[in-house]
């Protein structure tokens, strides 16, 4: 079963996923539209649902799979495929994403029946998502640029899709421009690559022990610009904040959960694999990972758009997962491959992490947007009535990107400042200022991610209504509700059994510079997490008393009799200053 699975699972996916697609164009007519929408997302799901499988398969059994696919007769060199432990990985986290925003889907498109075409849609979105795996198992240069555009291109549809609005069309605009931008330095840099080696497979640059030298640091250079452009990094994500509140809700899971992931894949790709260690560059990515988290957060705080507020959070945790690969790249080259192991592992690890809370706030924005019609927060107030589900997954999205226990957000950036602590005092002096200069960033990061939520959450759910009409707002239907659910489990137990799941992340990151080969080998929940004799953190415990002391002042609000100020009649939160003075001067 396990070899069919891995033999026969990822061309089953695509399989799947190309039936649903062209299914839904067979089916695109006016008449057929609900049954397109219908058929579209569940063929989407199944396919997520078989690469999850196949990925953690392979992960589990730390194979390494490679594959000849055909090729091109001009190129003279067949396109190659390679599953390894990284691989692995991605593929299982974008199909687990990617199978919850489809289930969420199914019943999320009603909106539009009637409104646009649901046909293209549903091709364009199973295509993106087999285009995400096509990005990650591509051993071949022109197989992977030719993965990347049908991602950009396929993306591009589903952000203009609500068509008659003009900002999604710019939008989509300002995203594709920017997405070919990237793409040009992309091309370029797998061009000189195969001057290097008169080959456009991947493995001809592992075979050269990777590249270096000023040609070397030029392709590094064309990369860094064409992979930040698609993962947001600072100064070139002007087109997230646009682009992603355009699409709908779960494509918008998608794109920010796991499309923008496929970037930091390749920069993993080629700045530890592909390339001979060099410090330069890790304190360069480490740089822009600051800047990035920083600036992400700060914009953040000054958006009332939901969507786009979710959208510059983005841009946060994309720098955040930068501060772990540049201290990767930064100890593999000072030749301490433990810190390295450690740093990376913290990277990879907030990658799933902000793929699973980032696509829980984008869904239960989506539940929000459905019911209220408008993405604008200070129209809300009061949704945790009417909305009590919606509500309570929106807040452990909240407080897991908060990095606040015992949530999975909170173990991936203690990790990140663990590698960046050990950084500071295993490296030089100028190195060290980076890295502290690093850790004060994510200091700074997680103290403001915690107020901005502090305001969405209290802004959109509590105090009263500003609705116009609040009988008209309805909590999400079960289709919407279960995958929402089931990620915030998830996030709740990558928090909890955090000791399992890095011993998986681990040796993944190990087995990117040889390091660790193998089936993976997992340890109990309840294990401590070690830090060498650097740190440790034990989640069981951190869980247990935070459940305690929930439970006791619980109990104790419970035995407390009601004060008169608990029975005043609350007054609409709101963060307009013109409001809060006009209220104030009534009360005087």
């Amino acid at each position: 079963m396990i070899d069919a699975i891995q033999h026969y699972g990822l061309l089953a996916s695509f399989a799947t996923f190309g039936f649903g697609a062209l299914l839904s164009l067979a089916l695109a007519s006016r008449t057929n539209e609900a049954t397109a929408s219908t058929l579209s997302h569940a063929f989407a799901a199944l396919g997520s649902l078989i690469a999850l499988v196949f990925g953690l398969t392979m992960l589990g059994s730390g194979a390494t799979m490679t594959a000849d696919i055909g090729s091109i007769g001009v190129l003279q060199s067949p396109f190659t495929i390679r599953i390894d432990a990284l691989a692995s990985f991605f593929i299982s986290m974008i199909a687990g994403i990617a199978l919850c925003a489809s289930i969420y889907g199914i019943r999320y498109q009603r909106q539009f029946f009637g409104h646009y075409r649901l046909g293209p849609f549903g091709f364009f979105y199973n295509v993106f998502i087999a285009s995400m795996l096509g990005v990650v198992v591509a051993n071949n240069g022109i197989l992977f640029l030719i993965a990347w555009e049908i991602m950009a291109l396929a993306s591009y549809f589903l952000v203009v899709f609500e068509r008659r609005e003009a900002h999604n069309v710019s939008a989509g605009l300002l995203y594709i421009l920017i997405s070919q931008l990237g793409a040009a330095f992309l091309l370029t840099a797998i061009l000189l690559m195969h001057s290097i080696t008169g080959s456009w497979d991947f493995d001809a640059i592992r075979n050269l022990g990777g590249i270096g030298g000023v040609l070397g640091n030029l392709i590094l250079a064309l990369a860094l610009i064409g992979l930040s452009s698609k993962a947001g990094v600072i100064p070139l994500h002007i087109w997230l904040p646009e682009a992603h509140p355009a699409a709908p809700s779960h494509v918008s899971a998608l794109m920010s959960g796991v499309m923008i992931k496929t970037a930091i894949f390749m920069m993993i790709r080629f700045f530890i694999e592909f390339s001979q260690a060099d410090p330069i560059w890790g304190l360069i990515i480490l740089g822009l990972g600051a800047i990035s988290s920083l600036l992400g957060v700060l914009y953040a705080l000054s958006e009332h758009d939901i969507k786009r507020l979710l959208a510059f959070h983005s841009v946060e945790n994309i720098g955040i997962i930068l501060l772990g690969v540049g201290a990767a790249v930064v100890f593999f080259a000072h030749d301490n491959p433990f810190a390295g192991v450690v740093a990376l592992g913290a990277g990879l690890y907030h990658t799933v992490n902000h793929a699973l809370f980032k696509s829980l706030l984008f869904l239960s924005a989506g539940s929000v947007v459905h019911a209220t019609g408008t993405r604008n927060m200070e129209e809300y107030g009061g949704l945790i009535k009417s909305m009590p589900y919606t509500a309570l997954f929106f807040l452990i999205g909240a407080v897991a990107i908060s990095g606040i226990p015992p949530f999975n957000g909170f173990v991936s950036e203690w990790l990140t400042f663990q590698s960046l602590f050990m950084g500071v005092a295993a490296l030089p002096l100028a190195t060290k200022i980076v890295f502290l200069a690093g850790a004060a960033s994510l200091a700074f990061t997680g103290g403001l991610a915690a107020a901005c939520f502090v305001k969405a959450f209290g802004i959109s759910f509590l105090a009263r209504s500003r609705a116009h009409e609040v009988k008209k707002i309805h909590e999400a239907p079960l289709l919407m509700i279960l995958p929402m659910g089931l990620i915030a489990i998830l996030t709740l137990l990558l928090g909890v059994g955090a000791s399992t799941v890095l011993s998986v992340v681990a040796q993944i990151a190990g087995s990117v510079k040889g390091l660790a080969t193998g089936p993976i080998a997992l340890v109990y929940p309840t294990q401590v997490i070690s830090i060498g004799g650097f740190s440790i953190l034990d989640m069981t415990s951190v869980f247990l008393a935070i459940a305690a002391g929930v439970v006791a002042v619980y109990g104790m609000l419970l035995m407390s009799p009601p004060s008169s100020s608990m029975l005043r009649v609350p007054v609409a939160w709101t963060t307009d200053p013109a409001e809060r003075n006009k209220r104030d001067l009534k009360s005087a």
